[in-house]
């Protein structure tokens, strides 16, 4: 945009004159235009900061110019000229999408008051603009470090989602990324211009998370002194972000599903309904469909929110990434320091490459800075890493079972015999879950679930050796 170009629409031509000299006085430049195909005609030729048109004018209305430009250049102000007194013309230029409106007579001043005003509320429109751009930048894909194929199909499903509002469950452990995953998905749908808006859902009470999600009615509680609105309807046109949806209560979980059926919530203490128009992705690190076989999550509220799911590898799955990520963390480190480190030695990328990150690529951010942090030469020789405790192995119990009620005895028996057979497997596969799947008869989902149930790691037989047997 041309911000000191103006363009001025009237059929009268003594109407036209006046508002160029106004203009011209105050150190604008003006282009006239004596009907809203001419006006059309000029803005395809010429970059305009405003548009200044009168309302009642022979074969296109000011309002029917105010919709061809919106539909060709939707963020060009326009000011809208109304009779005096046509205050319903006024409403429905404004409803319309005209930035503001002057009634007829006015004065070179008032014209000048409105249109500076405009010109104002446009430049701060456009920085706020620019900077959610600038927020959104780390966002894109060509920004997200990564060669690996997984996220390679990652980044894949979510361009193809990014444009629908189609609820998101994004999973995986902690630290691997599922909040920069939803912030793309955020910045690269239509949505991009309005509030990404993120809740914790396990830090707050339920009490305390229900008014931050529907907000609150003045005295609906104590300490309640005005209304507030809540998450839902401060993000309403944007996206909110429902992060850790795996830890809250069941109550709440009604209330959730509630509002994603009906698009509509009440305040706490209120009675009115209000709609709310919001994009939902949520995260977990835990397990919901297992939540679900312990009647810990609604199973109506999970097929709500997966609708689209998103499962996020560990570091440990996507070992290439490692040398990438600590490159990128230690350029990031370089650059908001000013310190001058010229890469990552052998020694250090070694030991990082024989790590199996447990905190993910947090954990790895977080290493890298602590080691740039210590680096004593041009560039990081070594790096510390936390000796993890050595896992208890599984072992076989010998408890007398014979004191135990007969019921008692045999569950005990078998879930011996499940975890030892487990075990077994594991062992003979290296912790490989498909394959000691297949051996057991099982698939591969009820293997890793008796495994949780009975505290078992892959991890933990990954270098065990299968003993051999002598003939």
């Amino acid at each position: 945009m041309n911000r000191n170009t103006i363009l001025v629409v009237d059929d009268q031509s003594a109407h036209r004159d006046l508002c160029r000299s106004a203009l011209n006085d105050a150190g604008f430049a003006v282009v006239t235009a004596s009907s809203g195909a001419e006006a059309l005609e000029r803005l395809r030729g010429a970059s305009f900061g405003l548009v200044l048109t009168d309302q009642i004018m022979p074969g296109m209305s000011g309002l029917e110019l105010l919709r061809d430009i919106h539909r060709e250049r939707p963020r060009l102000p326009v000011i809208i000229v109304t009779a005096h007194g046509t205050v319903e013309t006024a409403v429905d230029a404004m409803k319309a999408g005209a930035s503001d409106f002057i009634p007829k007579p006015f004065t070179p001043e008032e014209l000048l008051l409105v249109v500076r005003r405009v010109l104002e509320h446009q430049d701060l429109v456009e920085e706020v603009r620019a900077l959610r751009e600038r927020v959104g930048d780390p966002y894109r894909f060509d920004r997200i470090v990564s060669k690996s194929p997984k996220m390679s199909e990652i980044f894949e499903m979510v361009r193809n989602l990014a444009d629908l509002d189609t609820t998101v469950l994004i999973t995986g452990e902690t630290g691997t990324g599922k909040e920069l995953v939803a912030h793309a998905i955020h910045y690269n749908s239509y949505r991009r211009d309005q509030r990404f808006v993120r809740i914790n859902c396990g830090a707050l009470t339920e009490t305390l998370l229900e008014s931050e999600l529907f907000g609150h009615e003045r005295g609906a509680f104590s300490g309640a002194v005005q209304a507030r609105r809540g998450k839902f309807e401060y993000a309403s046109g944007g996206t909110l972000l429902l992060d850790e949806i795996g830890d809250i209560s069941q109550a709440m979980q009604l209330k959730l599903l509630r509002v994603l059926q009906e698009k509509e919530i009440q305040r706490v203490g209120g009675n009115e309904t209000i709609a709310v128009d919001v994009r939902i992705l949520a995260t977990t690190n835990k397990n919901l469909e297992q939540a679900m076989a312990a009647g810990a999550f609604r199973s109506d509220l999970y097929y709500r929110l997966n609708v689209a799911r998103i499962q996020l590898p560990p570091l440990r799955e996507r070992m290439e990434d490692v040398p990438l990520l600590a490159e990128h963390f230690l350029r990031v480190f370089c650059e908001k320091t000013g310190r001058t480190l010229r890469g990552i030695g052998r020694e250090a990328m070694n030991a990082m490459m024989d790590y199996d990150w447990p905190g993910n690529v947090r954990e790895l951010a977080n290493a890298i800075e602590r080691a740039a942090v210590m680096a004593k030469e041009d560039h990081i020789a070594g790096i510390e890493l936390p000796l993890r405790p050595e896992r208890q192995r599984p072992e076989e119990s010998d408890a007398c079972l014979i004191d135990l009620p007969f019921k008692d005895g045999r569950q005990r028996a078998l879930a011996h015999y499940e975890k030892t057979y487990l075990v077994q497997c594991l062992r003979r596969y290296h912790g490989n879950i498909g394959q000691s799947a297949q051996h057991c008869g099982i698939d591969a989902k009820t293997f890793y679930r008796k495994m949780q149930e009975y505290g078992l790691d892959k991890r933990d037989f990954k270098n065990i050796e299968e003993p051999v047997e002598s003939g």
